[in-house]
């Protein structure tokens, strides 16, 4: 067939150039319209729940919230893992899918299944879905500065809630504008106690007062002279002497209580849960753009920092907006060092062929072909949804030296087929010689295509983030072999008829190839002479490689270098928001002394959206460098992490490294945000906190721990009111009566909000600030009877300090508790595995608690797994396809026997360089494997020295067919059986092609004179 497909080319040129100009033409659309992106996109397909408490402690809300979303998702279709996070007001609950879960489905299925569990959720309690965006979908982050100081950090903050984060919001292809840092606008009503004693006035009734005065209403339409008037009763609250004028009663002489008689009104924050800051400099109001999912990356970015030049004008005076992380610069980058060795090997190539083939012409059908077969891949790309990064590109890459074989072998095969039919005098046509030569290679190369494309299969067998990192590769890999295999039939023939015109130069004119060949001669002569020799050196170099191999270790893969780092402390349980903001200012200072820094953002506590699920003693600063150029000399990014390591020892504070997209994606994905986490699975988190502690303690010094935290997951600090119900019925109240007053007048509550044009602000109410700072004011918090009487709290309650979950955390509705280890100068597998063998022996597991070993290891474990079955069958099929081409058992294990000595050179090359055993290392490896089993026809040339006609006539008959001819000089020759009709010279050396290529030869230049086909 392949042949028939050679044939119909070259007789239908027109055809084949017109379909080659739609595929340019195609290609090049591609290339403008293919999503581009720094890395594929490794995130699971997920769905966010987000719930809000407020007020409510950890364990509340993991009672009465979390758990039961929890337990209503578990049964859902295609669901790996639902993870909980319960935290002081807030419930997370992420939903991990199955590889290939269209999201949106996934989201229909979530609402479906929300709708049993809403009835048995708390009043108020309205959960909401977390926007349609992945782990890596934190492209851009800003700040907003004022740089003027006529603005303060409450404006700032409704600046952005108001108007920027619409603004960008309304950015095609953003899904979310999240908001961090600085202090919302609250309208305070700050009760005293002792005027309410006074008036008789209950709480609730100063509640109900605020709340029916802050309302507009329509009195539908009335008619006057002729003309409709649509009625409206103003009574919007819009500042803050609107509150003080509102009346909650009237004493005994009739005269009104007004909210200024009984309270304090004035604006003030309303409660913080993030802070940012920036550069060291003082805190900022901080932005972070979300990324819809499935979008094109670079496009968002383009697109929301045109919106930024547009809105400019619309900021005000002395108001600066910052970008503090800009995701498109390292996509650009990227992408450009990538097209750079694009180029650079597509020269290289080309400038190869053009020295080897030594025929201008003959090299530029290569040269032609190459391109073509980048741009009709580019194309597969764009319609199968993969789109252009460092791994599908590098696909591409890593094909370049392979895409051009075959178009190489056609055109080396026509070199032989016309130079012997130069010598034969020139009969028949010129046409037919070069197209008879590429049907001739034409079965070759379809074998080859066929082990190539197997050879990637344990590749495309690969799950969850390692098949989403590496099938981009494999994709496009094939996708660049399949195009190159298609043009090599119907192009490259065509261009042969065409280019390959004029005096083809014999091989032996080559000057390169005559070197060579003479520096190659001596030892092929000597390996021969020597067989058992050679095969105990090579069997002793592999042996003495195994060592090496297995002191390589594992790790899931390199890390992918962003140009940018996430520094990620910990503190301890209980920080306040004051000491969080000073502590992140100090690190903040310390990083920007180092002068390969440019800027850093600062992030303590979460930002207003969903996709951040961090507490207020998790810190993230974002560390945007300078180019490498300007770096001091010698300076790695691992030096300048362990400097900055060195730099950022406080107390109190665990350091954590990685990079933002690495870091995003791998919180979101497994919770673990370091390289090794152990997940401590278990029913009481007393007793996970004990086990985290010993474990961290037992690995604190094993070589390779940079950084060790265990969570403390019951070390919060808690005020307990723990209400006597004796007491409380006694003077006629409930229990929730008391836990009213707790809520609103200790804690504050939001009743209502402000409408003011745009804007929206809410209105709190509770007792002022100096008489619930201190234990003793707090029992002194009185409650309204029926009977009108003011009872303290210290007479309804008992009050204790105890220690409790800041914290709560769920996997598949069992208790978790996390344990972060930051692991640096050894390799991940052989680190854990020292880990494991330590915690085993110092670290006692209760019954009903167990471990699981997660980040990055879970994703090499999983590996490892699924390709310990998949790389055998993988060699089988091939060894099926071997066999298939020679048809000879003996032929097949002489391919397969060459693989492992392929690998001597490349585990031998990485040994030094201490690069551990990844996934990245074990494409390459697989590459060169295929290579070393290909069946395409290659160019080799064998000299042979042997003592007799007779030995090396026996030596050598197996390799003798019916497309062999033997060089013979027309005197003293012998004939052969195995070549009927040919005669070789009657002497010890002599020299042998197959299929027109040089075979055998011997040490000395043998003018061919004539042959004879049997």
């Amino acid at each position: 067939m392949i042949e028939q497909i050679i044939a119909w080319s070259a007789r239908n040129k027109f055809y084949v150039f017109l379909g080659t100009f739609f595929a340019i033409a195609w290609g090049i659309w591609a290339a403008y319209n293919t999503p581009l992106d720094a890395i594929p996109d490794l995130s699971d397909v997920q769905v966010i729940v987000f719930s809000e408490w407020k007020g409510r402690s950890p364990d509340l809300v993991e009672d009465q919230v979390t758990y039961p979303i929890v337990t209503a998702l578990l049964s859902a279709p295609q669901v790996k893992v639902v993870r909980g996070y319960s935290f002081f007001g807030l419930s997370f609950v992420y939903i991990i899918f199955e590889d290939g879960t269209d999201i949106y489905w996934a989201r229909s299925r979530v609402l479906e299944y929300m709708q049993g569990v809403l009835g048995n959720l708390p009043a108020g309690v309205t959960p909401t879905l977390g926007p349609d965006a992945t782990g890596v979908g934190w492209v851009f982050e800003y700040a907003l500065v004022d740089k003027s100081g006529r603005h303060d950090l409450s404006e700032l903050r409704t600046l952005q809630d108001w108007y920027v984060r619409y603004w960008l919001a309304s950015v095609p292809g953003v899904s979310e504008v999240a908001s961090v840092g600085g202090f919302v606008k609250q309208y305070q009503v700050d009760l005293d106690p002792n005027r309410l004693l006074a008036y008789n006035l209950p709480l609730n009734r100063v509640i109900d007062a605020i709340r029916r005065s802050n309302n507009d209403v329509g009195g539908r339409v009335v008619e006057f002279s002729g003309r409709e008037y649509m009625v409206r009763g103003l009574g919007y609250i819009r500042n803050v002497a609107d509150i003080e004028e509102i009346a909650v009663g009237t004493n005994e002489n009739g005269t009104p209580i007004y909210i200024r008689d009984i309270a304090n009104v004035h604006l003030g924050p309303d409660i913080r849960r993030g802070i940012a800051e920036l550069n060291g400099e003082g805190e900022v109001v901080g932005g972070i753009v979300v990324m819809r999912f499935g979008e094109n990356a670079l496009a968002v970015i383009e697109r929301v920092k045109e919106k930024i030049e547009e809105i400019k004008g619309s900021l005000p005076e002395g108001v600066v907006l910052v970008p503090v992380y800009d995701r498109s610069e390292l996509i650009l980058r990227s992408i450009d060092t990538l097209k750079e060795k694009l180029i650079e090997e597509v020269v290289i190539v080309s400038l190869v062929c053009i020295v080897f083939l030594f025929h201008f012409r003959s090299a530029l059908v290569v040269i032609l072909m190459l391109p073509i077969a980048i741009l009709m891949s580019l194309v597969a790309m764009n319609y199968i949804g993969l789109n252009s990064n460092i791994m599908s590109l590098a696909g591409i890459a890593i094909a370049i030296g392979a895409m051009v074989d075959a178009a190489i072998v056609m055109v080396e095969n026509a070199h032989k087929r016309l130079e012997k039919w130069e010598q034969e005098g020139r009969p028949g046509s010129r046409n037919v010689v070069v197209i008879e030569a590429a049907k001739e290679v034409g079965k070759p190369l379809f074998f080859s295509l066929l082990i190539i494309t197997v050879s990637f299969l344990p590749v495309f067998t690969l799950e969850a983030q390692e098949g989403r990192l590496f099938k981009p590769l494999a994709f496009t890999k094939t996708f660049a072999m399949f195009f190159a295999s298609l043009l090599s039939v119907t192009l490259v023939p065509v261009l042969m008829l065409l280019l390959i015109r004029g005096k083809i130069a014999p091989e032996r004119k080559n000057p390169l190839n005559r070197f060579l060949i003479w520096a190659y001669d001596p030892f092929v002569h000597w390996a021969l002479r020597f067989p058992k020799t050679v095969l105990l050196l090579a069997l002793l170099a592999l042996l003495a490689t195994v060592p090496a191999y297995m002191k390589l270790g594992s790790e899931f893969m390199p890390p992918l270098y962003e140009g940018s780092l996430l520094y990620m402390p910990t503190g301890l349980p209980g920080m306040s928001i004051a000491e969080a903001g000073r502590v992140l200012q100090l690190q903040d200072k310390i990083v920007m002394q180092f002068p390969e820094v440019k800027s850093v953002f600062g992030k303590a506590g979460r930002a207003r959206t969903p996709t951040d699920p961090a507490p207020l003693t998790m810190m993230e600063n974002t560390i945007v460098l300078k180019p490498e150029s300007e770096w001091r000399p010698g300076m790695t990014p691992e030096k300048l992490i362990n400097e900055m390591d060195a730099a950022l020892k406080i107390p109190g504070i665990s350091n954590s490294w990685t990079m933002p997209i690495k870091g995003r994606i791998d919180m979101l994905t497994t919770g673990i945000r370091t390289p090794v986490g152990i997940k401590i699975l278990g029913p009481d988190l007393k007793v996970i906190e004990k086990i985290g502690e010993e474990i961290e303690r037992a690995l604190k010094d094993v070589p390779g721990t940079r950084n060790i935290y265990a969570e403390r997951v019951v070390s919060g600090y808690f005020y307990d009111f723990e209400i006597d119900r004796r007491a409380v019925a006694r003077y006629g109240l409930t229990v929730g009566d008391v836990q009213d007053v707790i809520e609103t007048a200790i804690g504050g509550k939001n009743i209502t909000s402000t409408i003011e044009g745009r804007e929206r602000f809410p209105i709190n109410v509770r007792y002022a600030r100096e008489l619930r700072d201190e234990p003793q004011m707090l029992e002194r918090v009185l409650v309204a009877t029926p009977t009108g009487a003011q009872i303290p709290l210290s007479q309804l309650a008992h009050m204790r300090i105890t220690m409790g979950p800041p914290a709560i955390k769920s996997e598949n509705a069992e208790l978790v508790g996390y344990v972060f280890v930051d692991v640096t100068g050894r390799d991940l597998g052989g680190y854990v595995k020292e880990a494991q063998q330590v915690v085993q022996e110092k670290v006692q597991m209760p019954p009903g608690y167990h471990l699981l070993w997660s980040g990055q290891y879970e994703y090499m474990q999983r590996a490892t797994e699924r390709l310990t079955y998949v790389v055998p069958l993988t060699l089988l099929i091939i060894v099926v396809l071997l066999y298939a081409n020679f048809n000879s058992m003996g032929k097949t294990m002489i391919v397969l026997l060459s693989v492992p000595f392929a690998l001597v050179g490349g585990i031998w090359l990485i040994w030094p360089v201490k690069a551990g055993n990844c996934c990245f290392m074990a494409a390459g490896l697989n590459r060169g494997m295929r290579r070393s089993a290909t069946t395409e026809p290659v160019r080799s040339s064998v000299s042979v020295a042997t003592p007799s006609l007779r030995r090396a006539r026996y030596s050598f008959s197996n390799f003798i067919s019916s497309e062999t001819r033997l060089v013979a000089a027309p005197k003293q020759s012998i004939r052969t059986p195995s070549a009927k009709g040919s005669r070789v010279p009657a002497c010890p050396t002599f020299r042998i092609f197959v299929r027109d290529r040089i075979f055998f030869t011997t040490s000395n230049d043998v003018q061919p004179t004539g042959f004879q086909k049997g």
